[in-house]
């Protein structure tokens, strides 16, 4: 059963977190420090102070609810999610999947111009957000991916496309898999490229250089994920306890994973640490990093990458052509890992070229062997008929 739902956070709960915060504890800090051992004190203590005195959870929580807001349980698991119909009742479903450390709020200002072209879907991860807590093990990419398939199927899609980044494009890779017959394409802005000494590919100096920086991970793996891939539960009761703890831990992710010419407000940034707060998912959100495996999900759909200048990582394209099925490539000189909230206009004319693409080859491919195979001729009816 899929029920409405509407953000309501008790009055209570936001008394707490401003007291809280009056109450915090701070750790001194060596002189001139910089970013040399963390977040700096000075910098988390002006966002904390902001948080508990300026910033107005009512006022963003109202903007939420202009949203179509709906939950159902899959597989156990309560599953919140964003519906939003396009104006075109033909249009092709997109579901759009965030990451770590995002939200369904991710995707807010590329709402409006996809929904142009597409019905959206926007889930929160189980363990994420409104969707709560998971409270077993087993909730990798793929168990998600297969949950995707479901929330689709109950919404009465039978063709659809798949979005993501960071996480959300491991899973979005992994619906394409478990659902193929269903999934018409998969576009990520995020796609982590190995080194493949077994190759024989010849790399540009450009791919060579970004080879180079996942060698540098690879081999000095980032504190934050080595933690919860370890031991989320630990880290989970001090980030459920302390806001200005859960505050240092994600804001240090915008801090250094954003382009500096594409800065996030504060207020986008606080709106999206006070739903990790509120709904006490710091520890069941981290347990994804360790039950996720670490390796490449097949997926056997057409592919489109866009490449941000300041991600993470940046894919090479060679590398990734040997994986998957590449049919759109695009790399832009601004954004970061962030891109649907630091560049939502460059994001989603990117989404949207590659899939009105793949609308138009598949169109093609079923009128031009409708004379010989009546089959053809039949899927595409239902085809069109379902993007509604």
């Amino acid at each position: 059963m899929i029920k409405p739902f509407r953000i309501d956070i008790p009055q209570a709960d936001l008394d707490d977190l401003t007291d809280r915060l009056s109450r915090t504890r701070w750790p001194n800090e060596v002189a001139g420090a910089g970013w040399d051992y963390g977040f700096p004190l000075a910098r988390l203590k002006e966002l904390a102070e902001y948080w508990r005195t300026g910033y107005d959870w009512r006022a963003h929580e109202a903007q939420l609810n202009e949203l179509p807001h709906f939950t159902t349980e899959i597989d156990g698991q309560n599953i919140h999610f964003v519906h939003v119909r396009s104006s075109r009742p033909n249009a092709l479903p997109l579901i759009l999947t965030h990451g770590w450390p995002g939200s369904f709020l991710e995707f807010l200002e590329v709402i409006e111009p996809l929904s142009r072209d597409f019905h959206l879907v926007i889930p929160s991860i189980p363990g994420y957000g409104f969707s709560g807590p998971t409270h077993e093990r087993g909730w990798d990419i793929v168990r998600i991916a297969r949950a995707w398939a479901e929330l689709m199927r109950r919404l009465g899609y039978e063709r659809y496309g798949a979005q993501g980044g960071d996480f959300g494009s491991g899973i979005s890779m992994a619906l394409g898999a478990v659902a193929p017959e269903q999934v018409i394409g998969v576009h990520v802005n995020y796609l982590p490229t190995r080194p493949d000494p077994d190759a024989g590919i010849e790399l540009s100096e450009t791919d060579e250089a970004r080879l180079d920086k996942v060698r540098q991970l690879m081999a000095n793996r980032p504190p934050y994920q080595s933690l919860q891939a370890t031991t989320p539960q630990t880290l989970g009761y001090a980030l459920t306890d302390s806001p200005a703890g859960q505050l240092a831990w994600i804001a240090e992710r915008f801090a250094q994973w954003t382009d500096p010419r594409t800065r996030i407000s504060d207020d986008r940034m606080l709106t999206g640490i006070s739903l990790y707060w509120l709904t006490a998912t710091a520890a069941s959100s981290a347990r994804l990093h360790r039950e996720t495996p670490r390796r490449t999900e097949p997926c056997p759909v057409p592919v489109g990458v866009a490449v941000f200048a300041h991600d993470i990582t940046q894919s090479v394209r060679p590398l990734a052509e040997r994986l998957y099925d590449i049919r759109h490539w695009s790399e832009f000189e601004r954004g970061g890992h962030f891109a649907a909230m630091e560049e939502p206009e460059l994001l989603a004319d990117d989404v949207r070229d590659f899939f009105l693409t793949l609308i138009k080859d598949d169109h093609r491919a079923a009128t031009r062997s409708a004379d010989s195979d009546p089959r053809y001729s039949a899927c595409l009816a239902r085809e069109q008929a379902v993007r509604r």
